[in-house]
């Protein structure tokens, strides 16, 4: 059988699936070999994404037209889904709990989904567009997807730190499985700090590339305004944590809130608004 990328990244959509439902049978039944299972599953997933996306890399140098992987809505969906599962693992590892993965491989798992069987989103390597061959490509769609990976985690995070504060949940025992209340609240806080130092730097790289391309730092496209309005959201909720010292479910709603403007962002722009970012809808 000829292995290549699409049938690697193929397989990895099934990886991440059954990892999202070891963790979710983790989660539920609390089965520490399940466990294992889940990390084992997650891991293989990185490791054959990882290797489908360097052999995308490859395989688009040898028809003659070699770019980075990054380039349009499948590409895109496929690093964020590889970012998504390095972050989670990176935290389980420091937190030795695997429940936040009931909460978090999901976005990976799903964005796989979406990416190999959505009929919106085309897979073949393409040439680059000319404002799309730039050295500055790869800086600026790696930092803001590291970003939004960190978002996606905290939303999950978030979610869990609600529910684990709802006091219709005190006594339950899928719940009480969940990390301690303090932690959850350091652990969403870091991660949007993380995620916001990142999608600082996309910006600032996407308005240099923006300079280099169309002659103007900064043009109020769809995409440079909600990417605008999403990292204010996540500004906003960093200023009231330092500022005023709010914490627990307020910053919680705000790591929510924030990744559905990142969702936005990402797919509604995409889709429903027209302007120089187009291209990434292909």
């Amino acid at each position: 059988m000829d292995i290549n990328s699409s049938l690697l990244l193929s397989l990895t959509t099934f990886v991440y699936l059954g990892a999202a439902f070891f963790y979710l049978l983790v989660w539920v039944f609390r089965l520490e070999k399940l466990g294992i299972a889940a990390t084992l599953t997650a891991t293989l997933g990185l490791f054959l994404q990882t290797t489908g996306i360097i052999l995308r890399w490859i395989e688009s140098y040898k028809i003659g037209i070699g770019h980075a992987p990054l380039s349009n809505l499948y590409e895109s969906l496929v690093f964020f889904s590889w970012i998504t599962i390095l972050v989670y693992l990176f935290i389980e590892y420091r937190l030795k709990n695997r429940v936040i993965g009931a909460f978090s491989t999901p976005f990976a798992s799903l964005a796989m989904a979406y990416a190999s069987f959505s009929p919106n989103v085309e897979d073949t390597i393409k040439p680059l567009i000319p404002a799309l061959k730039s050295n500055w490509l790869i800086a600026h769609v790696v930092t803001c997807f590291i970003g939004y990976a960190s978002f996606a985690v905290a939303c999950g995070v978030g979610i869990m730190y609600l529910l684990k504060k709802n006091e219709s949940f005190k006594s339950s025992y899928l719940i009480n499985s969940f990390p301690e209340i303090k932690a959850l609240e350091d652990l969403n806080y870091q991660t949007i700090i993380f995620g916001f130092l990142w999608l600082s730097i996309g910006i600032i790289t996407g308005a240099i590339w923006a300079n280099e391309a169309w002659g103007t730092y900064w043009s109020w496209d769809p995409k440079e305004t909600w990417s605008l309005i999403t990292w204010f959201i996540y500004a906003t909720a960093l200023h009231v944590r330092f500022a005023k010292g709010w914490g627990g479910s307020k910053i919680a709603y705000f790591s929510i809130i924030g990744f559905f403007s990142v969702l936005f962002t990402y797919f509604g722009v995409n889709f429903l608004l027209s302007g120089l970012h187009s291209y990434g809808a292909k």
